[in-house]
C-alpha cells in the first residue's frame, strides 16, 4: 500500500532526525564547548571550579560568590575527515546486489560551526547565589553531496538546541556548596536524504523532514573544599525529547509514485543521556593547580526512537553507556596571566555493526591548551585551542528502504571513517561587577 511505503520512509527519516550530529568534540552528538576556560585544559576540572563559567557542569559552582559575574564564549569548531565507501551494495526488488554507486569518498561532510554560550550569576547575601546559563549542547550540521555513496542514509542534516539553565546555589558551610538547576531545552532540526527508485536507471527520490519541541530536565551538584583541594560531583538528568515534524516525500516514480506525499504532525520521542560528573582541583603551590574529571554518560537510554501517530512503531538505536576522563593543570605565570593545558580521552557510544554515515563517531583524544589574561580586577579574557583526533572506525549499519513491502530495497553499508580530526578555537570574556 502506498501509504504504508510512505510511513516506513517517514519512520526511517524520524530515526535519523534524532541521531545525526557526527564527529563532535565530546561524544556522539553532544558538544561540550560551553567554556573557553574549560577548553584550555580539555575540560578536566569544570565540575570542581567556581564561577559562572562552570554552571553548565555544576550549579553549585556559584555558591558563596561575593560579586555578580557574567561570562560569554564562542567556540569555532573546524572538523575534517573522510567517510569512505569500501564496498556498499544495494539490492532493489527482484535484482541482485550491486554497488551503491555515487562518489565513494565524502570529504569534510561536517560543516564548520560556531558554538556560543553564556552565563551570569548574582549573589544574594554571603551564601546564596542565583545564576542562568544559556548553552547549545547538541548543535551541528552535516552536508553530504547529492551524489555521495551515503545518500540513502544521510544527505543534509541541521540541528540546533538551546538549553536555558536557571540555577540556585547555597554555601551550607565554609566547606560545602550545593546547587540545583532546571534545564529547559529547545530543539529544532531538519534533514534530508535520497530514496531509491525500483530501477537504478531512474533518478532518486527525496525525503525532507523538519521538527522541533521544548523539553525539560534538571541538574544538581555539590562541592567540598579546603585550602588546597576541591572535589565536585554533579548529576545532569537525561531529557526525554518530544519532537513534532512534517515530512515531504517526492521524486518517486513508477510503482512508487503513489508514495509521494506530505505528512504533518508526526511525533517522535527519545532520550538524551544523563551525565554523572566527578572531578577535583588540587592546589600544589599558590601558582599551580592540577585538575581531573571523569564523566559517565548513560547513552544506553538512547536505545530506540519511539514514533507516534500515524506510524506507531519504535526503531532501535542500541547506543551503549560510556565515559570520558581528563586531566590538566592551571599555572599562574604572573599576577595577570594564567596558562593551562590538558588531555581528555572519550569513548564513543556508537557500536561496530550499528554505525551509520549520519553519525560517523569514534573514540577520540582531545588535547587542549589555553590562557586567561586579567586586564583589570573586573575583566578577563579566556582563550583555548583544542586538537581532537578520532580513531578510524567502520560505517557498517545495514538499512532498508520500504522495509516489509514488495518494494523493499536493502542497503548493506560497508564504509569507514578515516583521517578524522577537528581543531576547536575558543574565546571568551568574564566581567565581575
Amino acid at each position: 500500500m502506498s501509504y504504508l511505503k510512505a510511513s516506513l520512509a517517514a519512520a526511517s527519516s524520524l530515526a535519523s532526525l534524532v541521531a545525526f550530529a557526527g564527529t563532535a568534540n565530546a561524544q556522539a552528538f553532544y558538544l561540550q564547548e560551553q567554556s573557553a576556560r574549560g577548553a584550555g585544559r580539555a575540560f578536566s576540572g569544570e565540575v570542581a571550579d567556581t564561577g559562572a563559567q562552570s554552571l553548565w557542569w555544576n550549579p553549585a559552582a556559584i555558591a558563596g560568590s561575593t560579586a555578580a559575574e557574567a561570562a560569554i564564549a564562542a567556540a569555532a569548531i573546524l572538523p575534517r575527515g573522510e567517510v569512505v565507501d569500501t564496498g556498499t551494495t544495494i539490492r532493489r526488488p527482484g535484482q541482485p546486489f550491486a554497488p551503491v554507486g555515487g562518489n565513494p569518498i565524502a570529504r569534510n561532510p561536517i560543516n564548520n560551526g560556531v558554538l556560543p554560550s553564556g552565563a551570569i550569576s548574582v549573589p544574594l547575601g554571603d551564601r546564596v547565589a542565583v545564576g542562568l546559563a544559556v548553552t547549545s549542547p547538541y548543535s551541528f550540521t552535516t552536508d553530504y553531496d547529492a551524489d555521495s555513496w551515503t545518500r540513502y542514509s544521510a544527505d543534509r542534516t541541521k540541528l540546533l538546541t538551546i538549553d536555558v539553565q536557571p540555577s540556585v546555589a547555597v554555601a551550607l558551610t565554609d566547606w560545602l556548596r550545593v546547587g540545583a538547576a532546571l534545564n529547559a531545552e529547545y530543539t529544532d532540526a531538519s534533514l534530508s536524504n535520497a530514496l531509491p527508485n525500483v530501477l537504478a536507471t531512474l533518478p532518486d527520490g527525496q525525503q525532507t523532514l523538519k521538527g522541533n519541541g521544548w523539553d525539560f530536565g534538571w541538574s544538581a551538584g555539590f562541592q567540598m573544599h579546603n585550602d588546597f583541594l576541591t572535589v565536585g560531583v554533579a548529576y545532569k538528568s537525561g531529557i526525554k525529547h518530544n519532537l513534532k515534524g512534517d515530512l515531504e516525500i517526492s521524486g518517486l516514480l513508477g510503482p512508487l509514485a503513489g508514495s509521494n506525499m506530505q505528512l504533518s504532525d508526526i511525533e517522535a520521542s527519545f532520550y538524551t543521556p544523563a551525565q554523572i560528573i566527578v572531578g577535583a582541583r588540587f592546589r600544589v603551590t599558590p601558582q599551580l593547580t592540577f585538575n581531573s574529571q571523569v564523566v559517565r554518560y548513560t547513552w544506553a537510554d538512547f536505545d530506540a526512537i519511539h514514533l507516534g501517530e500515524p506510524l506507531n512503531t519504535s526503531l532501535p538505536e542500541n547506543y551503549r553507556n560510556t565515559f570520558s576522563v581528563a586531566g590538566g593543570f592551571d599555572l599562574a605565570a604572573t599576577d595577570k596571566l594564567t596558562v593551562r593545558a590538558g588531555v581528555q580521552r572519550g569513548l564513543t557510544p556508537t557500536q561496530d555493526g550499528l554505525r551509520d554515515a549520519r553519525v560517523p563517531d569514534s573514540n577520540r583524544w582531545n588535547f587542549g591548551a589555553g590562557a586567561t589574561y586579567n586586564f583589570t580586577p573586573h575583566f578577563a579574557i579566556d582563550a583555548g585551542a583544542n586538537y581532537v583526533s578520532f580513531d578510524n572506525a567502520p560505517i557498517d549499519r545495514p538499512t532498508a528502504a520500504f522495509a516489509g513491502t514488495a518494494a523493499q530495497t536493502t542497503i548493506l553499508t560497508k564504509g569507514q571513517l578515516a583521517n578524522a580530526h577537528a581543531v576547536v578555537l575558543s574565546l571568551g570574556g568574564k566581567v565581575t561587577f
